[in-house]
C-alpha cells in the first residue's frame, strides 16, 4: 500500500486524485504544514525540501521500496506504475509532458504568489497584488485558448497534466478571477469537478484544513522557520 504524506493542498489534491483515479490503495499520513510537521526529521528524509506531497511505494519499479517527493514527479511515477493517463505515443506523452511542466512551472508557482499577496501577506503591497492577479488572469487566458482546441489540457484524452491544473483553479476567487469569463475552461473545469474520482481527491484531509489565521501558522509557513538550514 502507497504512504501518501500530504495536506489538503493543490500539490496534495493533485496526488490525492491520480491516486483515486488509478484505484491504487493508500494511506495518507497527514502533514500539518501550518503546524510545522514538514520539518521533522522523518518527512525530509523522504521530503528534503520539506513540501508535501511525497510517497512512499513499497513495490518500487525493482521490487524495492522507493520515496519520492514533487507531485509532478509522483504523477509520472504513478502513471508508469499503471500504464495510465499518459500517452503511450512518442508526441502524445512530450504534448502531456509540456502541459504538465506549464502546471509546475507557471501555474503552481504564480497561483501561489496571487493567494500569498491577495490573503496571506501581512501588509497589502499593490504592486505585487496587481502583479501576480493579472499573471493569474493571464495564465487562465492560456488555459482558456488552449480549451477551445482540445477537448482537455493534453489532448483527446483525460490525464495528469488535467489532474495537476485542476486543484489549482478551484481557487479562483482568491486568485481575482471570474471563471465565467472563461468558457471553455468552465466547461473543463465543471467537468473535471463532476468525476467521482475527483471529488473523492478533494475530499482527502478536507475535514483537517483551516484558515491560515493564527500567528504560529503564519510564521512557520512564511517566516524565519521555513528558511532555517536543515
Amino acid at each position: 500500500m502507497i504512504e501518501v504524506y500530504s495536506w489538503p493542498t493543490p500539490n496534495g489534491h493533485k496526488v490525492h486524485i491520480m491516486l483515486e483515479e488509478c484505484g491504487l490503495p493508500y494511506r495518507v499520513i497527514p502533514v500539518d504544514i501550518g503546524a510545522g510537521d514538514q520539518f521533522d526529521a522523518k518527512f525530509l528524509a523522504i521530503s528534503p525540501n520539506n513540501k508535501i506531497p511525497a510517497i512512499v511505494d513499497p513495490d518500487g519499479p525493482d521490487g524495492q521500496p522507493i520515496a519520492l517527493f514533487e507531485s509532478g514527479a509522483i504523477l509520472l511515477y504513478l502513471a508508469g506504475k499503471t500504464g495510465r493517463f499518459l500517452p503511450d505515443d512518442t508526441r502524445g506523452r512530450y504534448e502531456a509532458l509540456q502541459w504538465l511542466m506549464f502546471q509546475m512551472g507557471g501555474v503552481g508557482p504564480m497561483l501561489g504568489q496571487a493567494h500569498h499577496f491577495r490573503i496571506y501577506a501581512p501588509e497589502k503591497i499593490a504592486y505585487a497584488i496587481d502583479r501576480y492577479t493579472n499573471e493569474a488572469q493571464r495564465l487562465y487566458g492560456v488555459i482558456d485558448k488552449r480549451l477551445a482546441q482540445s477537448k482537455y489540457i493534453a489532448g483527446p484524452a483525460y490525464g495528469i497534466a488535467d489532474m495537476a491544473i485542476f486543484p489549482w483553479l478551484r481557487s479562483w476567487k482568491n486568485q481575482g478571477v471570474e471563471l465565467s469569463e472563461y468558457t471553455h475552461l468552465k466547461g473543463w473545469f465543471d467537468e473535471i469537478a463532476a468525476r467521482p474520482a475527483v471529488r473523492r481527491g478533494v475530499e482527502v484531509l478536507a475535514d483537517r484544513r483551516k484558515p491560515l489565521v493564527d500567528d504560529k501558522a503564519r510564521e512557520t509557513l512564511f517566516g524565519a522557520t521555513q528558511y532555517q538550514r536543515r
